[in-house]
């Protein structure tokens, strides 16, 4: 049974997000409120915790920012969410990590285009160390494939998971803090982006787009 469980704890982790999301698009239709803004307010004071621990095993930095706006609102309490946002990183990069100590051959399957990252990702993992684990939150387009591919390696599980564990809590104090700090200027900038959503709309994409080029560089790299 215990081994079945690990064999296929990548599909187990599908099954569970695929019915958060159920759970959470549920009840924001039928949250009070005219809007759907309104609505997922609602859900955040009323769901807070829950929402921010399972938004945090996504490794999403919205989710945070978010529990810091209302920490700065007096919504959530400010030390319980670093507490619950840094388990719930935790938690999401332990998964990861024993997808790929357990389900190697599910893993070359499933991540079989994106071949170029576990190799950049093992390159950085050799040249910088247990450092790594603390940058991978901070390197998007890796964040999930850097502890599935440490997963894959003889890497010590218990130095994974305590080093892990003290760079969940790092990366949501570092996150969260300054949106509690800065709140007011926050929800201001939030409100000019509401009225003037095509200016950052054309943002974003410019962003994504110049890190999705930057990691697809570096990666094209790597596999030379």
């Amino acid at each position: 049974m215990r081994q079945k469980l690990k064999n296929n704890s990548g599909k187990i982790f599908t099954i569970i997000f695929t019915i958060f999301a159920l759970f959470l698009v549920y009840n924001l239709y039928y949250a009070p409120g005219d809007g759907i803004d309104d609505k997922f307010i609602y859900l955040l004071k009323a769901y807070g915790y829950i929402i921010l621990f399972a938004w945090s095993i996504l490794e999403g930095e919205a989710g945070l920012i978010m529990a810091g706006l209302l920490s700065h609102t007096g919504n959530m309490n400010l030390y319980l969410a670093i507490f619950v946002a840094g388990l719930g990183g935790f938690v999401g990069d332990q998964i990861y990590f024993y997808i790929g100590r357990f389900n190697k051959k599910y893993v070359h399957r499933k991540f079989k285009s994106q071949r170029r990252k576990f190799a950049l990702a093992h390159i950085l993992l050799k040249k910088y160390g247990w450092p790594i684990i603390f940058a991978q939150r901070y390197m998007y387009g890796m964040r999930t494939v850097i502890p599935i591919s440490i997963g894959l390696t003889r890497y010590d599980a218990k130095t994974f998971a305590f080093i892990n564990l003290i760079s969940a809590w790092c990366w949501a104090a570092i996150t969260i803090l300054p949106a509690w700090y800065f709140g007011e200027q926050i929800l201001q900038v939030i409100i000019w982006a509401k009225e003037h959503w095509y200016l950052t709309l054309s943002f974003v994409v410019i962003i994504g787009g110049g890190i999705f080029y930057y990691f697809h560089q570096v990666t094209k790299k790597s596999n030379k």
